[in-house]
């Protein structure tokens, strides 16, 4: 499975999102696993975290096996081959993340990976929200990628499910280009949560990473 730089974008930001608010996450729950890249990213920079990471797809749950066994943090990290619907666990997560498929009724391609990949006919983006909301500590904090364009709809779930904003981020592919991401993260308590708005842009006019972006990815990138 192709590893975008958008998800990587992401995982990065949430990685640091947690170090720098929360040091003290011990669980984490990676729903949508792929291949593990946002899971190693996150045990890469919070030492202390300890990540279920559940993938429904059988070649993506062994590549993401295969990669996790490699990595200096198998230990931390338990890849789960299931229905990520089918969780029955009493455990309680302090940080969920999910980089979810991203495409719901358009037309499909005629590769099936990437309609796995890609759209979201097994898990519909209420139901992840359902599944982030009995799954989520009272005082944890979840986080999405999420196309821009799903940026109305997003906020019209997440009050259906009483899950609050407390920061939405926008990607640009770079200062000449409109949005194309968006990065969330999240709450149940609504009287902690004050909604932060924030841009980031991967690279500038002349088609160089931007600073902002070299920081979050410096420590996982070789050549940055």
């Amino acid at each position: 499975m192709k590893v975008t730089t958008d998800a990587c974008l992401f995982g990065a930001w949430v990685a640091n999102e947690d170090k720098s608010e929360k040091s003290e996450v011990k669980s984490v729950l990676d729903i949508g696993a792929g291949t593990g890249v946002l899971s190693l990213m996150y045990a890469q920079k919070n030492p202390l975290s300890n990540i279920d990471a559940i993938e429904l797809d059988g070649g993506a749950y062994a590549q993401a096996k295969e990669n996790i066994a490699a990595s200096p943090f198998a230990e931390r990290i338990t890849i789960i081959h299931d229905d990520v619907k089918k969780l029955t666990s009493s455990k309680k997560y302090d940080s969920i993340i999910s980089n979810p498929p991203f495409y719901e009724k358009e037309i499909k391609s005629n590769d099936q990976k990437k309609n796995v990949a890609h759209h979201n006919s097994g898990l519909l983006l209420e139901e992840l929200l359902g599944v982030i909301k009995d799954n989520l500590s009272p005082s944890g904090n979840f986080y999405l990628l999420l196309p821009f364009k799903r940026n109305e709809e997003i906020k019209k779930i997440l009050l259906k499910q009483d899950l609050f904003i407390s920061k939405i981020v926008f990607v640009q592919q770079s200062t000449k280009h409109s949005y194309i991401r968006m990065m969330i993260a999240g709450a149940r308590e609504k009287d902690r949560v004050e909604t932060l708005i924030e841009e980031i842009s991967i690279c500038d006019d002349r088609q160089q990473y931007k600073e902002d972006f070299t920081e979050l990815l410096k420590d996982y990138y070789l050549n940055l």
